[in-house]
């Protein structure tokens, strides 16, 4: 059985693939003397559109200096759907004497287009690995399962990907039996540790004969991140007398906390769920950090996915008065700073229609005459209860997605009678459930002449999260689609979108 560690290629989606190379050295350098057989460095790639840094591309300095360090086998991965039989040459050809094993992750449906590469590769004498996402959905899916035996004499193994974490010890069984039956290579399991069963079924995959196990140093890997190195050779050494250098692998585990430390990979309860449900990590992360839905609402909107039903409540669908100007109120923290001046811009312009893409500071416009529009997206209901506090005078209409909505969407039983739905989203091609998406949805159906944003503060990019970036890029994306259906739109309060902001709130004050 053999051991290939993958820390600096999946440890990657956090530092964007740049490691200090002083980290670099001490994992080098503490691997050589730990029975691990393969260190796989990283992605080889064309180039992207966005930033990627040093093992994401592996430029060849880099592949020699290690090579020079270590007597370890290398290996490299390749994004199957980044590459194309024309890249080949210059990605794979340089590699020869530096590299020992090629591996190709796969998703399933690419397995013919993957089979076409590997015979342009594996001239070159490589081993070739193909890493096959998404284990726990391939018996859905007969034709892939069937075509598996075209693998026969192009590749050396095949890993089992756990791609949503989601299976547990028991379901390897199944799946390793039919691929010894139409395989003659070697299989590898690589694990995810969502349902923190990655060492159990790392350790079931063992006793069922598959020869290569992935792990990273201290499971550094996207979202709930791997099976951590330290723990299967710590479990090997104590079951298996496997011999371990233990000095060593604190070497190797203490180069890596400093980073531990600050992006704090490891399961939590979305990564469960969305192991549980095999949904992408990122799709429960959005669900619950962008979008804001309860994880109860989470939980039975998936369950309904699954058994094909759906339990949304219907409203009636809401007709909009067409006007000449509407205000979308965002979340920022300018609205609190400028609330005077956006309070007497509003009153100065009593026929303006407001829009609150969140109900964050709708507690500053509740005593207003002027028609409003609360969209209800995830558990922005509740947050609207918690603002308002009494909704027993409530005099807006709220206003949540079109039906079916895929998540419910939390409506307070004292507005029922005011909730209403949209017939359709039709300005956009995605996003869909998110807040702006809706909020410019409603500004569209009033057909203005001219669209106030407010409160679309945005983030400074000094001090900015991945999640932040995500929402940046959102919003920027539904402003373009935007502007395709109105082309005077501003923001009246200081943003850092790409925004006009030439209408200035307090130019048009000092009126």
């Amino acid at each position: 059985m053999k051991i290939l560690d993958c820390t600096l290629r999946d440890g990657g989606y956090y530092t964007q693939w740049d490691f200090d190379k002083s980290v670099v050295d001490q994992y080098i350098f503490a691997l050589n003397k730990l029975p691990v057989d393969y260190i796989e460095l990283g992605y080889r790639s064309p180039l992207q559109d966005s930033y990627y840094g040093k093992y994401f591309y592996l430029p060849l300095y880099e592949l020699r200096d290690i090579r020079n360090k270590t007597h370890k086998k290398l290996a490299i991965i390749l994004n199957e759907n980044d590459i194309q039989e024309q890249d080949i040459p210059d990605l794979i050809e340089p590699l020869v004497g530096l590299v020992d094993m090629i591996r190709l992750a796969i998703k399933p449906e690419n397995l013919d287009r993957a089979i076409d590469l590997v015979k342009k590769i594996k001239v070159y004498g490589f081993e070739i690995s193909f890493n096959l996402m998404y284990l726990s959905k391939w018996k859905f899916d007969k034709n892939f399962m069937n075509s598996l035996e075209k693998l026969n004499g192009l590749i050396d193994v095949l890993y089992m990907v756990d791609s949503y974490g989601s299976i547990l010890p028991n379901e390897l069984k199944g799946p390793i039996k039919l691929l010894k039956s139409k395989l003659d290579c070697k299989l590898g399991f690589h694990g995810h540790n969502n349902l923190e069963a990655a060492l159990l079924n790392s350790l079931m995959a063992i006793d069922l004969g598959v020869e290569f196990i992935d792990s990273t140093i201290m499971g550094m890997g996207r979202g709930a991140g791997n099976l951590k190195t330290e723990l299967l050779l710590t479990v090997l050494n104590q079951k298996n007398d496997l011999e371990v250098n233990f000095n060593e692998l604190e070497k190797a585990v203490t180069a890596f906390k400093p980073l531990k430390e600050k992006y704090n990979w490891g399961t939590s309860l979305p990564y469960m769920i969305s192991g549980a449900y095999s949904l992408p990590q990122k799709e429960v992360m959005e669900l619950t950090t962008v979008r804001y839905y309860a994880l109860n609402a989470v939980i039975r909107g998936l369950k309904n996915e699954r058994n094909l039903t759906n339990n949304n409540e219907k409203f009636p669908v809401c007709s909009f008065p067409k006007t000449d100007k509407v205000t979308v109120i965002g979340g920022g923290g300018s609205i609190a700073q400028h609330i005077d001046g956006i309070l007497r811009f509003v009153e100065n312009n009593p026929d303006i229609i407001i829009i609150h893409a969140s109900a964050k500071n709708a507690g500053y416009f509740k005593n207003l005459k002027n028609k409003q529009y609360f969209c209800l997206v995830g558990n922005e209901g509740r947050r609207l209860e918690t603002i308002l506090k009494d909704l027993s005078h409530f005099n807006g209409v709220c206003i949540v997605p079109p039906f079916p909505r895929k998540m419910e969407t939390y409506v307070p039983d004292a507005i029922k009678d005011k909730t209403q739905e949209l017939e359709k989203i039709w300005f956009t091609d995605k996003y869909f459930d998110a807040h702006t998406t809706l909020a410019l949805q409603i500004a569209l159906n009033c057909k203005p002449e001219h669209l106030y944003l407010i409160g679309y503060d945005g983030y400074k990019p000094e001090i900015i999260t991945q999640k932040e970036i995500e929402l940046i890029e959102e919003n920027q994306y539904l402003f373009r689609k935007l502007s395709e259906f109105i082309s005077d739109f501003s923001s009246l309060t200081k943003t850092h979108y790409d925004l006009i902001t030439h209408n200035n709130l307090f130019y048009r004050l000092s009126k």
